[in-house]
């Protein structure tokens, strides 16, 4: 089976084809400032991201024939996890999605170049906005308010999966499912979402969009209310401005005027005190955040997952697992492939692996 996988980021169209397991083309099509600044929206960029798309299959000379085309989950409703068909109820409402980001263009790109082949069918698969909490979860100190999540639904249940196909692979007289373990779970990315894991379900996470949980290269995190609502109220900023502060230009840009590890460590190697003072603050606080979802599993853990991009850092990890280490093993993997793992939800939906769900 052949599967096109699309992923829409920010600045970035990724793309990969893969037949089977095996990967024939893996491309990341890069978008300029200027580029995307002539669309009013981002549900403006539909045309632009699709024509490039075709534009890199036909420049790779890759035959326009798939049996399913996957694309990044959007900002919808909240959702169990698994695959989704996209259908005409997911369109309509990742147009009027609660949050304007590129994800969202990921179902209806899908859509549309599936619909152009006969017997190709068009899926997502773990959106950020997958919410498997039990009710007690959601409730907050106001009843205006409850707790929601958006976080990295699709690249931390993948790697859960190829941890649990690791330890089978090491015991085979014990095969392990991600669906019998109890796993803390940390995505490091511009945001940073926090998961308890308990036998497949992530039934505590953090909202790594909003401001909840710890501070990251680009979100602030929670932040003093009061001052907040002092903020809000001084004159100074709109509430567009107060909410591109708190995701988008909070946290290490904030501090530091840049979302660069690479920088803000070569930075504190040179001997930059308040770079060094920052950057282990944020330290501190994801390993406050892994302690507190402990907590949700009663101390019950069989592993502490790191993932993300800021999985790579030789400077965050070492003082990261020092502080989290007594709770349980820790396993990292740098990085994170969601493309790969778009294209493995499909190819386990079209071989009947998992059911194909009906997004309503």
């Amino acid at each position: 089976m052949r599967i096109l996988a699309i992923n829409p980021g920010s600045t970035s169209t990724k793309i990969a084809v893969y037949e089977e397991t095996t990967p024939l083309l893996v491309r990341n099509i890069r978008h300029s400032i200027d580029e995307l600044a002539r669309f009013p929206t981002v549900t403006d960029q539909f045309d632009f991201r699709r024509s490039l798309v075709l534009k890199e299959l036909e420049a790779h000379r890759i035959p326009f024939a798939f049996d399913a085309v996957i694309g990044r989950g959007g900002l919808l409703k909240p959702i169990p996890a698994g695959v989704y068909e996209v259908n005409d109820v997911m369109r309509r409402d990742v147009k009027h999605a609660m949050r304007l980001h590129a994800c969202n263009l990921g179902c209806l790109i899908a859509y549309e170049l599936a619909s152009l082949l006969p017997g190709c069918r068009s899926f997502i698969a773990d959106p950020g906005v997958v919410d498997e909490m039990d009710e007690l979860v959601h409730i907050t100190g106001s009843p205006l308010m409850p707790r929601i999540t958006i976080w990295h639904a699709l690249n931390q249940r993948a790697i859960a999966r190829r941890f649990a196909a690791e330890q089978t692979a090491q015991h085979p007289e014990q095969p392990v499912r991600y669906e019998d373990l109890r796993l803390l779970i940390c995505h490091l990315g511009g945001g940073i979402s926090t998961a308890a894991h308990l036998y497949g379900r992530a039934v505590d996470v953090n909202n790594a969009l909003d401001g909840e949980g710890p501070f990251s290269p680009e979100r602030t995190g929670n932040l003093p209310m009061g001052d907040l609502i002092d903020l809000c109220y001084s004159g100074k900023y709109t509430g567009e401005e107060v909410k591109k502060l708190i995701y988008g230009k909070g946290g290490l840009i904030a501090h530091l005027g840049t979302n660069d590890m690479m920088e803000i460590e070569r930075r504190i190697a040179h001997g930059d005190a308040h770079a060094e003072l920052i950057l282990n603050a944020m330290i501190y606080q994801v390993a406050k955040s892994i302690g507190a979802q402990s907590v949700v599993l009663y101390g019950k853990i069989d592993a502490i997952l790191l993932t993300g991009g800021i999985a790579h850092s030789d400077y965050v990890i070492p003082r990261l697992r020092k502080r989290v280490e007594f709770l349980a093993p820790v396993y990292v993997y740098p990085g994170e492939d969601e493309l790969e793992a778009l294209a493995m939800n499909a190819l386990s939906a079209l071989r009947g692996e998992q059911k194909i769900q009906e997004y309503k």
